[in-house]
């Protein structure tokens, strides 16, 4: 029985190597897997879901500076935490080590914040382009949608968005890059399917926006009554007094400081 249980558990915890003790299909212990927080904050835009340290930055009406200067195509933003630490982590151990099962445990943290995003007619996870598919093995914003929908009843339509051509990986660009890289990237193969419907645009991160306003550019002109972005994890950007007025940047300095990383190449 030994041989069998060390076979199908892996002896130590993939964050923070120290011996599993509990049988259990996500390889992380409970500690590490405890440490996870939802997204904290007293103030957010209302639109985009960025998180503010100070009231001055909302000018009065709830909306980030982006937000009130170019509005995104898609209707709000959420997520359910900040991509850092163990969050990171997890979501990497899913993307890139293909440890399946923590989509299950990553769309329970989700579907808190999809009960509030009624009403909820369908949902559509951003598409890799097939050649990243092909060479991945699969779609992490797929396999999280998938696991949405079977705990909120949503409709789930896995191949409703197509991306059309490759484009080059986000890390590295400019906010104004990142949305010119991703620009008519994207198509959808059944515009009835959307026509007059509330969607949920399902990815694991959100960094500046781009993808999933590309995304939603194209949702909406096939005739969705509404888009919102949902992801896993939103990129830890902040406003604070001394930017404020400014467009969002990173508290890290930068729009793009710290996500030249593997696996940080989100949208």
């Amino acid at each position: 029985m030994d041989s069998v249980a060390s076979v199908a558990v892996p002896n130590q915890c993939r964050l923070c190597d120290l011996p599993l003790t509990a049988i259990s299909r996500v390889p992380v212990c409970g500690s590490c897997l405890r440490s996870i927080e939802g997204l904290e904050a007293s103030l957010t835009c209302v639109r985009c879901g960025l998180p503010f340290e100070d009231a001055a930055a909302l000018h009065g009406v709830e909306l980030c500076a982006l937000c009130r200067s170019d509005p995104w195509p898609f209707d709000f933003a959420r997520s359910f935490g900040v991509y850092d630490g163990n969050l990171r982590r997890l979501i990497h151990l899913l993307k890139y080590a293909r440890v399946m099962t923590l989509a299950a445990h990553l769309a329970d943290r989700m579907t808190s914040i999809v009960e509030t995003l009624a009403p909820v007619d369908i949902m559509v996870p951003v598409p890799l382009y097939r050649l990243r598919s092909w060479r991945r093995g699969f779609n992490q914003a797929q396999a999280l949608a998938r696991e949405l929908s079977r705990r909120s009843g949503i409709e789930l339509a896995p191949s409703l968005l197509t991306r059309v051509r490759a484009t080059k990986l986000q890390a590295g660009l400019s906010h104004a890059e990142r949305r010119r890289n991703v620009a008519g990237a994207f198509a959808v193969r059944r515009k009835a399917v959307v026509h007059n419907k509330h969607v949920i645009l399902v990815d694991d991160v959100m960094t500046t926006g781009a993808t999933g306003g590309a995304c939603a550019k194209v949702l909406k002109a096939a005739g969705a009554e509404s888009v919102t972005a949902l992801t896993v994890a939103r990129a830890k950007r902040r406003i604070t007094t001394s930017n404020v007025g400014d467009k969002p940047r990173t508290c890290e300095g930068g729009a793009n400081a710290g996500l030249a990383r593997r696996g940080d190449t989100h949208p």
